[in-house]
Parts: C-alpha cells; sequence; structure tokens
C-alpha cells in the first residue's frame, strides 16, 4: 500500500514538473525580437588572392571602420536628444 502512493505522488510530481516545464519552453518561444535601428552587421570583404596577413589586416581596418561608424551613429542621436 506504502509503495502505490509513492508511485502515484512521484507520478503527480512528475506531472507537475513537465507541466511547469512546457509553460514555460512555450513562453520562451513566444518572445518577439525587433530589429535595431542604425547600422547593420556585414562580414568583411577581402580581395582573392591576398595573403592571410593581407586579409586580417582587411579585416580588421574594416571592422575598425564599422565600429567608429556606429559610435558616430550613437553620438549624433545622442546630441539630438
Amino acid at each position: 500500500m506504502r509503495a502505490i502512493f509513492s508511485i502515484l505522488g512521484l507520478l503527480v510530481v512528475v506531472a507537475l514538473v513537465g507541466f511547469l516545464a512546457k509553460k514555460q519552453l512555450t513562453d520562451v518561444s513566444n518572445i518577439k525580437v525587433q530589429p535595431q535601428d542604425g547600422a547593420q552587421v556585414t562580414a568583411p570583404q577581402t580581395t582573392p588572392g591576398s595573403t592571410p596577413r593581407q586579409q586580417s589586416e582587411q579585416i580588421g581596418q574594416q571592422v575598425k571602420q564599422s565600429i567608429e561608424a556606429a559610435m558616430q551613429q550613437q553620438r549624433a542621436k545622442t546630441e539630438d536628444q
């Protein structure tokens, strides 16, 4: 008799945990993400036939330029307010 109540209690706990887990997962999947205004991130472009060192320097320069452009846009928005 004691074993039957133990198994029933365990099944109730498992059902409760399953219900709560399903509820949590459906809440997370319903989140909508809106794109931000401003600069879009693009993959750096390299010239074909260049050495890996030249490619890494080009990528570094492009990343630096895009960061500087993003910082300038942010400054312009804060000065308007």
